[in-house]
């Protein structure tokens, strides 16, 4: 999602170049150089900003404290999941303040380059799984059984499911098992990408004012369950010894993951307050859902929302600054 601050104009073009080189994500990206320079006795700090929601209050809220509190200038770049870790490795950005699980890319930058460091947990719990609408599921509760999918598959095609039920994703660029899941667990579906995170969104709330079954790839925490409650269709049970498989193997359900914060390794030494305050920047669901939902429903700006949350939650971020 489109983010609309003036710094932001700056941080796109650099993040442009930066996702030309790094979209693949398997080259080493230890030797770059950052595309910001601090003016002399300026002190700035730059977030990765990635397009779900959730991502966006996280950095919404920490933009607003260190320019407030601790005086920094906060550049952002907007880059996907993979690329994120690039840009973290080369010091073209400072941090990522959410991330559900990169373990090929912990082990390259963490353990074997240590250009990374783990930042902390942030305080919330992310699951992904299918799941459809609690409308539906009331009547037909065996839906919410994997094995039972089939059983509605007619129900559920669409124009772009090819005769087939169909399984709404998101964006191509998120963390997905789908395609392998479906083919592994032989069920008579097609995955359907709605390109990103707000268009799946509007279709989903679409669906729910029709009354209309649907599956779909979604994820907790999410505000869009306040509005549109859905139940988890069960898959088979997850086992490490699955997850462990090739990516084309895999036939198991989604993990449940304490989200993660990372930082630049050089930052983290001798970023000052602002890594000091990164660390410690740890909230609940509820608190990075409200910001979410003002964004997402409210159509407040991220900054905009992010300054309410602040005025509304002292108690939670003043615990965050470096001299408490």
């Amino acid at each position: 999602m489109n983010r609309s601050r003036t710094r932001l104009i700056t941080a796109l073009s650099s993040a442009a170049a930066l996702l030309a080189t790094a979209g693949c994500g398997a080259a080493d990206m230890t030797k770059q150089a950052s595309p910001f320079a601090a003016p002399a006795g300026v002190k700035t700090v730059t977030l990765s900003v990635q397009s779900w929601v959730g991502a966006q209050a996280n950095v919404a809220v920490a933009e607003q404290l260190l320019k407030e509190e601790l005086g920094y200038r906060v550049d952002l770049v907007q880059t996907d999941e993979v690329p994120a870790w690039d840009a973290l490795s080369q010091g073209r950005v400072d941090a990522i303040l959410e991330d559900w699980g990169h373990p090929d890319q912990e082990k390259l930058y963490i353990d074997e380059k240590k250009t990374i460091v783990r930042g902390g947990d942030l305080g919330v719990t992310g699951h992904i799984g299918w799941y459809v609408p609690k409308y539906w599921a009331d009547k037909n509760p065996d839906v919410t059984d994997w094995k039972n999918l089939n059983k509605y598959a007619d129900e559920l095609k669409t124009a772009e499911s090819g005769g087939k039920g169909q399984l709404m994703d998101g964006s191509p660029s998120y963390v997905t098992n789908d395609v392998a899941l479906v083919k592994n667990l032989d069920l008579d579906y097609k995955v359907v990408f709605a390109g990103s995170e707000a268009v799946q969104i509007t279709q989903i709330q679409q669906f729910a004012k029709e009354k209309k079954p649907f599956l779909s790839y979604w994820y907790q925490p999410q505000w869009l369950f306040n509005e549109v409650p859905m139940v988890e269709v069960k898959l088979p049970e997850y086992t490490d010894e699955c997850a462990a498989k090739d990516p084309k193997d895999i036939d198991c359900a989604y993990p449940t993951t304490p989200l993660q914060k990372f930082l630049n390794a050089d930052f983290a030494q001798r970023g000052g307050d602002a890594s000091a305050f990164l660390k410690k920047f740890h909230w609940s669901e509820k608190d990075q859902n409200e910001v979410s939902e003002m964004i997402a429903s409210q159509k407040l700006t991220p900054q905009e929302a992010a300054e309410r949350w602040i005025e509304r939650h002292p108690d939670v971020w003043k615990k965050w600054l470096p001299k408490n």
